[in-house]
């Protein structure tokens, strides 16, 4: 049994539902690697600084059976400055797993991104591709990718690594909490004739899914494209977040050729890529191999951002 549990990210919005999530399991003792004390966490808690520090928890580990790390430095927190984010989601990451594997630590999680497969795509993106990051950020968390292996080769520590793709949930930030505050607003969008297709994932579904990779034995040293599975337009999404807001979705019919031409000019063009273009996960292999399922729908998840609000 993986009953010993050590989590980073715990403050983070993806990191503290898993926290309340894992301690809700019988027999289950965690420890919450936090970054100073006056980090308010459930549960016994390990402080440690920076993971761009030459940090070591190595009597720590020894205590543990899994790891999970979700700390990284996103990209909405800095520049895209390459030496920044290798500094924590590369070395750091590396250094927490050496020392993981070297304290006898059964099973290192590593939390990445799909934006190490790409940005964008015309056919869904399965665990077959190659890798192709174009950000700073997803180069960083493929280059740990990597390193990892390297470990996992070495000392024989399991691995399981997960790339979601956006995550959604109750004060989700980034690039979710823009697309709310909009329609909060009530601005006009000229994003009612967007035709593309992309993967969400509600926060409930990835929480199961990383606690699912937690003790399954066919986890072990695997990769895993993650999402719920159901691929919407962003206007579709828009129209659906509004609904889930009790709010009217103003939506403008504007094509897209008229879009990607001005935020060109306006120098969004990142922006553009994110709004209008496609990104679609295959998760065949999270349900043929593990069995799992999302728990959650689209719709589900997104009326659960909301519940407090009501």
């Amino acid at each position: 049994m993986m009953d010993r549990i050590l989590l980073t990210g715990v403050t983070g919005f993806l990191g503290s539902a898993l926290l309340r999530r894992v301690l809700t399991l019988e027999a289950t003792r965690v420890t919450s690697v936090v970054r100073n004390k006056a980090c308010e966490v459930s549960g016994k808690q390990l402080v440690i600084g920076s993971f761009a520090t030459n940090f070591d928890i190595s009597g720590e580990l020894r205590k543990q059976d899994v790891v999970v790390h979700l700390a990284a430095l996103a990209h909405t927190r800095s520049r895209d400055n390459l030496t920044d984010f290798e500094r924590v989601n590369t070395r750091g990451t590396l250094r927490l797993a050496k020392q993981a594997a070297d304290s006898g630590v059964k099973r290192f999680i590593f939390l990445s991104s799909i934006g190490v497969n790409g940005n964008s795509n015309s056919k869904p993106f399965s665990e077959c591709n190659a890798p192709n990051p174009s950000e700073a950020y997803a180069e960083s968390k493929w280059r740990a990718e990597q390193g990892l292996w390297e470990i996992q080769k070495s000392t024989g520590m399991e691995v399981v690594i997960i790339r979601p793709p956006l995550v959604y949930g109750p004060n989700a930030p980034g690039n979710f909490a823009t697309l709310t505050r909009w329609i909060e607003k009530g601005i006009p969008l000229p994003l009612g004739a967007v035709n593309n297709r992309r993967s969400y994932i509600a926060i409930d579904n990835l929480v199961d899914f990383i606690i699912t990779c937690i003790d399954h034995p066919l986890a072990a040293n695997e990769t895993f494209l993650i999402a719920d599975g159901e691929d919407i337009s962003t206007s579709d999404l828009l129209r659906k977040v509004a609904n889930a807001m009790d709010k009217p979705s103003r939506l403008i019919p504007v094509p897209e050729r008229l879009l990607t031409l001005g935020a060109t000019i306006l120098g969004k063009r990142d922006m553009a890529r994110r709004l209008l273009g496609s990104l679609q996960i295959d998760i065949s292999k999270a349900r043929q191999v593990l069995g799992w399922q999302p728990k959650v729908s689209l719709d589900e998840g997104l009326v659960r951002c909301f519940e407090p609000r009501k």
